[in-house]
């Protein structure tokens, strides 16, 4: 199964991305500042009201979803990047855009405390403490389930089974770096992310010292430069296995948030201008056909950047309140707390599905695609939930271990109350896990995100 050039192989995105298809919180109070926005001049930086950005957990969840569709739908009609489904599921194909819906969000979620601080982290040692805390701790257990599935029921589509070598490279987060066979093609995104974090210090230093236009000229002039010359230089080829283009997709992120708290841009119709941004793309992709699309990746992603920063621009803005309150619905939202953790382990479980039933009783075909809908989707779901519950979820509320374990010891106290010969004294023991969630998902400070 491939999945859009990496998403081809697997899934991308994650990503929240994916990627971090992850969420990004923080510790700020909501009130404004006067420190300069990096896009010439001062003006004050306004930001939206406190509390968690509303609508991006819908987005999150429903770019995992997609990816689990995508390869559901890869699944049961070969032949990648030739569309051989119906007409009316042409849309399943182009999965490998979610990638660039997670790492545009998680440019933008990362962002949106510095942004409001002055352009400036809380500490580098802090950020990357959180930044390993929050991705590793559920894709460290995921690549160790992705090589027992390989192990024990089928390798990934057209990788053999998972090696010593497999377990460092990935483990380490160098398959964009070097080879190894892949025990989960959703895995390449997760790489890219983590490298995109080392350069965001970079990217809001640039900001600073010359403002938000050119920080994304900056990014953009050499990823221009790889995806004009690559075809016709090996050398410069050697670069495209970084999928460069989302390193401009990440920055924009970072823009978006600026416009955030920038007035001249708040004032603007940001949705209707994201609207109109998403015309080309999709003109372009529906008249070009799958095939060009996917051997045309790089500019296409390029493409649906700017509709991408707008969007998020009007959503943190407050600019696109009915959107924001439609993505917020319950369902949605709890599909965005856990979509790294689905976005992380769904693919072996929709290849094995596939490989192994659906495949050897219906071959591929429409009759394949509503099995793999009814049976891969909702087993993904399920098993990604409760992989988030251990993996996923409790390192987004405790930001420590000390935080987890004292969490943990408060629910134990609790349960011990309530049994039989419990605190026979009858204290209330009130710890950690009962305080609000202050670090979850507000406006701020710290994840996907995958993505």
């Amino acid at each position: 199964m491939t999945a859009t050039a990496g998403v081809a192989s697997g899934l991308e995105t994650g990503h929240e991305t994916g990627h971090e298809t992850g969420r990004e919180t923080g510790r700020e109070t909501g009130r404004e500042t006067g420190r300069e926005t990096g896009t010439g001049g001062r003006h004050a930086l306004r930001a939206p009201t406190g509390g968690r950005i509303v609508g991006l957990d819908g987005i999150r969840g429903l770019a995992a979803l997609f990816v689990v569709v995508h390869h559901c739908f890869l699944a049961a009609f070969p032949g990648y990047p030739r569309m051989t489904g119906p007409w009316w599921a042409g849309w399943m194909i182009y999965g490998h855009l979610a990638v660039v819906v997670f790492i545009v969000l998680s440019g933008f979620s990362l962002a949106v405390a510095p942004v409001r601080h002055g352009w400036r982290l809380d500490g580098l040692g802090r950020y990357a403490h959180r930044r390993a805390w929050r991705i590793l701790s559920a894709y460290w257990p995921a690549l160790v389930f992705s090589i027992v599935m390989a192990w024990v029921f089928v390798p990934q589509p057209g990788e053999g089974e998972p090696t010593a070598r497999s377990a460092v490279v990935f483990g380490l987060l160098l398959q964009d770096v070097t080879g190894a066979p892949s025990p989960n093609g959703a895995f390449w995104s997760i790489a890219i992310e983590a490298q995109l974090y080392v350069v965001l210090p970079l990217l809001l230093l640039l900001v600073r010292r010359t403002g938000m236009a050119l920080m994304l000229v900056a990014v953009s002039i050499p990823v221009l430069v790889i995806g004009t010359f690559a075809p016709t230089v090996p050398v410069i080829d050697l670069f495209t296995r970084f999928t460069p283009q989302l390193a401009v997709g990440f920055a924009a992120g970072v823009v978006a948030a600026g416009m955030v708290a920038d007035e001249r841009w708040r004032r603007l119709p940001l949705l209707w201008l994201a609207a109109a941004a998403a015309v080309p793309p999709v003109a372009l992709i529906a008249s070009t056909g799958s095939v060009w699309t996917v051997e045309h990746y790089f500019w296409v992603d390029l493409s649906v950047l700017p509709a991408m920063t707008l969007l998020l621009a009007a959503i943190g803005a407050g600019r696109a309140r009915r959107l924001s309150g439609t993505l917020d619905v319950a369902p949605l939202r709890s599909l965005g707390g856990f979509s790294y953790s689905l976005y992380l382990i769904h693919a072996p479980i929709v290849v094995a599905v596939s490989v192994l039933w659906v495949r050897p009783r219906l071959g591929s075909g429409l009759d394949a695609l509503l099995v793999m809908l009814a049976v891969a989707l909702p087993l993904s779901l399920l098993a990604s939930r409760l992989f988030a519950a251990v993996f996923d979820l409790p390192f987004q509320r405790h930001k420590s271990w000390s935080a987890m374990g004292t969490a943990a010891r408060s629910r134990w106290s609790r349960w011990a109350w309530w049994s039989p010969g419990g605190n026979q004294g009858g204290d209330v023991v009130i710890g950690v896990a009962d305080a609000p969630l202050t670090d979850s998902v507000n406006l701020g400070a710290n994840p996907r995100s995958l993505t």
